[in-house]
């Protein structure tokens, strides 16, 4: 993830991670609230479904989305 960023957008795959970049600065959650957003958006479930598991406080972090499987996951890492 990639804070304070021009526009919000999912911007590829870099090293088999998605690359998300946010306009939101990493300030009290601001970026993660907003990460966790697109997320939601892309994958088309609901806010609450999607979670960090670890890395809230780092630029790498680990999703986690409740009610989407790993094929449907993969689909949005190789549309970017």
């Amino acid at each position: 993830m990639i804070p304070r960023s021009g526009r919000t957008a999912l911007a590829g795959s870099r090293d088999g991670r998605l690359l998300v970049r946010v306009s939101a600065p990493p300030v009290e959650g601001a970026a993660n609230d907003v990460l966790i957003e697109l997320i939601a958006d892309a994958l088309d479930v609901p806010r609450r479904a999607v979670r960090i598991v670890a890395g809230a406080r780092s630029r790498q972090k680990r999703i986690a989305v409740d009610g989407v499987t790993a094929e449907n996951a993969l689909k949005l890492v190789t549309v970017c």
